[in-house]
């Protein structure tokens, strides 16, 4: 059995629509799968055809010989073709098969022949395995999907494998012994393995493929001259390609091999034979094995065909010959033939890949959120009949952890909700940018309106204290003097606020002791009686470079705001945290909120929602600005609707551990 001169089958990564059914119906697991994508391993594919059958995307294709035919036929040489007994399940059309004969004349071959012969011969060879029982069973050989199967997959059964070459070896060793060993042989069939299965043969073509070649030759069977088959004829052998079709050639009777025989065919009952004779369950039983749901559903026959339709098809073809067969000619042929050597011979290539360790696949079912055997949902969405098998294949390499259905939903819920939160972030970075913009162009107008004010105000006031001290004691206008000099030093302070937003002032920037700060600023805020002001340091380091005034400034103004929030009284936590390089302040109360159409104008200058008189709408743009000049940064979250959750206002303050310039 010669190796793989070629790679059978391959994948149209094109039409490859991740389905997994190809891995799921390969019964060797020759399929993996690289980024999505079912690409087949060469070296591990027994050629059974199987995902080609099932892929209806057609992405699975198998190697084609219909050039290498058209150019035998158009040589010098002649050239035989040798057509398999499972024929007229394909050619259903055809009522006649002479006119196939004619058809494939018309191709140009000089012979046509059937391997049913072939399986007449080898029949007998099987019939006296049979009737010479020995204390082992053998397995059959005449399916090299099969005997692949074992030299790769079970090799240690390979000398259990009947040493007798199939019926399209036994055929092409008949025909070079009638016309020459010049002679070309090709052989045509249901199946894809015959292809890599004997160097005797020339050629193999598919059913599929002799139709395409009719196609191009402009061949129809409406207009062929029908022919008969070149001798030797074949007898009952044209039974062999359907299930129980060798025992049925042998004319061994069948209380001799009853109960003694073990008919498998299909990609898990054939295992499942095989697997059991390897274990000694089976082991004096002989296995007659196909690959297929016999040869006449074979993945070189047309797709869509019905199994039991095509096998009353060859039964009728087989009945309708015995009755016109010419016994005489046919036992004169086997006489002629049954000294032909029908031996072959098998070699052990063991291509399996040892097991992992179960340690190695519990690894991996954890990441596949498989913790326990409950988890083990074993749907088969992946190709592999359990989730340890699947495990197993991505140890292997043969497969992806994305396979698995249940893992790829939760991830792909993962993502969304990543996604979600990510659109979030985005729409709410957006809308600080918004914010940050509105407020530096307001930045730079209250820097020109404080800069242009000051100086007019310092006149204001030095001429008012100069009158001042120019008035007698009891003068009336000292009076409006004084009016004159407190609004203008409550103006100055206006302007002063207008600077620290435009961050126009300096830091003075020295090394403190924030929880002592916050301490301080606890212990100079007037708190009412039902308020309670919660500090809780998370602090690793306390220690921090910034300017402690104006830091003071910020705390104690969020205080103030936060306790008048609370009119009926509440809690206001404030926690310390940090990391390496950066100070967090979190200042949470159980206040009233803030409406959701003010929270883009909380720190805007003048904008207040407290009544007349009672807030210059400075005190959170002021905090907005010393924040900004220590580059750190703060964003404020809040809820004013009690059916929403709990109401409050929380101002979190990020801000560096040191100095940056």
């Amino acid at each position: 059995m010669p190796a793989h001169k070629q790679q059978l089958v391959f994948t149209i990564k094109d039409k490859c629509r991740v389905c997994y059914t190809c891995v799921r119906e390969c019964p060797v697991k020759a399929i993996k799968i690289v980024n999505g994508q079912a690409e087949v391993i060469d070296k591990r594919c027994i050629g059974c055809g199987n995902c080609v059958k099932v892929c209806i995307q057609e992405a699975k294709v198998f190697l084609k010989a219909t050039d290498q035919v058209f150019e035998l036929l158009k040589s010098d040489k002649k050239t035989i073709a040798i057509i398999a007994p499972s024929f007229p399940a394909e050619f259903d059309e055809i009522k006649d098969y002479k006119t196939l004969v004619g058809m494939m004349r018309q191709l140009g071959f000089d012979y046509v022949s059937e391997v049913s012969f072939g399986a007449d011969l080898v029949a007998r060879k099987y019939a006296h395995i049979l009737t010479h029982p020995k204390d082992e069973g053998f397995i059959s050989s005449d399916c090299p999907a099969i005997v692949f199967y074992v030299e790769h997959y079970s090799p240690d059964l390979v000398p259990y494998l009947a040493p007798i070459a199939s019926p399209m070896v036994a055929m092409t060793r008949v025909v070079k012994k009638k016309y020459g060993d010049d002679i070309k042989v090709v052989f045509i069939g249901p199946c894809i393995a015959k292809k890599a299965e004997s160097n005797e043969v020339d050629e193999v073509l598919t059913f599929r493929e002799l139709r395409e070649m009719f196609i191009a030759a402009n061949i129809s069977y409406k207009d062929a001259s029908p022919s008969d088959f070149d001798p030797p004829l074949a007898g009952k052998g044209a039974i062999f390609p359907i299930s129980r079709g060798l025992l049925q050639t042998t004319d061994v009777p069948e209380n001799i091999y009853e109960g003694n025989v073990i008919v498998a065919d299909g990609r898990v009952d054939f295992r499942e034979a095989i697997k059991e004779f390897e274990n000694g369950l089976i082991r004096s039983n002989n296995l007659e094995l196909l690959c297929c749901e016999g040869c006449i559903m074979g993945p070189g026959t047309s797709r869509n065909g019905k199994r039991f339709a095509r096998r009353t098809m060859v039964s009728k073809y087989v009945k309708d010959k015995l009755k016109a067969i010419n016994n005489t000619e046919w036992q004169k042929e086997i006489e002629t033939y049954k000294d032909i050597d029908l031996t072959q011979g098998f070699m052990a290539a063991d291509r399996r890949i040892p097991d992992p360790t179960w340690a190695e696949i519990n690894e991996v079912l954890k990441t596949l959120g498989k913790f326990s055997e409950k988890d083990h949902l074993n749907c088969g969405a992946c190709g592999y009949d359990s989730c340890d098998e699947h495990a197993i294949a991505i140890i292997k390499g043969l497969a992806e952890e994305e396979m698995c259905l249940p893992y790829a939903i939760e991830k792909l819920h993962k993502y969304i909700k990543d996604l979600a939160i990510s659109n979030e972030k985005l729409a709410s970075a957006q809308l600080a940018l918004k914010q940050s913009e509105k407020l530096a162009h307001m930045g730079q107008l209250s820097a020109g309106i404080a800069h242009e004010l000051n100086n007019p105000l310092g006149i204001i006031t030095m001429y008012s204290n100069i009158l001042k001290d120019e008035c007698k004691p009891d003068d009336p206008i000292k009076q409006d003097l004084d009016l004159i000099v407190e609004q203008t030093d409550r103006c100055k302070k206006i302007v002063s606020g207008l600077l620290n937003f435009a961050r126009k002032n300096q830091l003075n920037y020295s090394e403190i002791d924030i929880f002592k700060l916050f301490e301080r600023s606890k212990q100079s805020v007037i708190c009412p009686a039902n308020v309670q002001i919660n500090l809780i340091s998370n602090l690793k380091n306390n220690m921090a470079m910034v300017d402690s005034d104006q830091l003071i400034q910020v705390v104690t103004n969020l205080f103030k705001n936060a306790i008048e929030a609370m009119p009926k009284g509440g809690n206001l936590d404030v926690n310390l945290s940090d990391k390496e390089d950066e100070i967090i302040i979190s200042i949470v109360d159980s206040g009233t909120g803030i409406a959701a159409e003010n929270m883009e104008k909380i720190f805007t200058p003048f904008f207040t929602t407290k009544g007349i008189g009672k807030g210059t709408g400075l005190g959170l743009p002021i905090i907005y600005g010393i924040i900004k000049m220590h580059k750190g940064r703060i964003d404020v979250t809040s809820n004013d609707n009690p059916d929403k959750g709990k109401t409050g206002t929380t101002f979190k303050i990020t801000l560096p551990r040191y100095k940056t310039e």
